[in-house]
């Protein structure tokens, strides 16, 4: 005979995993918690319990649930989204090397001023890429500097964390693993300069793709 207590979790489980999965958002436990009406809340542990339950039942499938800084969330397991994204016609926003580098260094430096990112860079930023920043909510101003003019110190967001699907920022990778990576690609650049020009043209504009934000 099937004991009550495990209809109550199996009940819980399917609950905690239609919403999820209707959400479009990640949700922490206690959001989920409080989609419960308040005399049938479960306890944070079952939700919790449940969530990992959901997990393992999604790892020999195509989505799984994943941990990101805002919550949990559904989503595509990796080198699957090339093939779902065909459904799609609009094409994903392309950023220029200005912005990512403009983001890169909040990320690693923050908090930081927008004179902090020009002397780092050694070139002035575009307000149209602070902008976009702030827009997509990558950043946030965290505080103000203490100095004539007080200008704003930026940081990183939940939503930047999201995007790049981790949950902190120790998950970025370090910069000398980046220093590697570049050391790593630097044979297929010379590869590239005795490719013939309309071809070198190509790798060059996937290397690095135009922009609808210029520098």
């Amino acid at each position: 005979m099937v004991s009550a207590g495990w209809e109550a979790d199996m009940e819980i489980k399917q609950i905690v995993e239609a919403i999820l999965f209707a959400a479009q958002k990640p949700m922490t436990p206690k959001q989920i918690q409080q989609v419960f009406p308040e005399i049938e809340q479960p306890e944070l542990e079952e939700i919790q319990t449940a969530i990992e339950t959901i997990s393992v039942d999604y790892q020999p499938r195509p989505i799984e649930l994943k941990q990101v800084a805002s919550g949990y969330r559904f989503q595509l397991k990796a080198g699957l989204s090339d093939w779902v994204s065909r459904l799609f016609e609009e094409k994903p926003p392309r950023y220029s090397r200005a912005l990512l580098e403009t983001l890169a260094i909040i990320a690693y430096r923050q908090p930081v001023t927008r004179g902090d990112i020009e002397d780092i860079r050694g070139v002035s930023v575009s307000s149209s890429i602070i902008q976009t920043l702030l827009e997509r909510e990558w950043i946030r101003v965290v505080a103000h500097k203490e100095v004539p003019g007080r200008p704003g110190l930026y940081g990183t967001t939940k939503q930047f964390l999201d995007y790049f699907n981790i949950t902190s920022l120790n998950e970025l990778p370090t910069l000398q693993q980046i220093v590697d990576l570049d050391v790593s690609v630097e044979p297929q650049t010379i590869q590239e300069k005795r490719e013939e020009p309309e071809t070198k043209q190509r790798a060059i504009e996937v290397r690095e793709p135009a922009s609808e934000i210029e520098d």
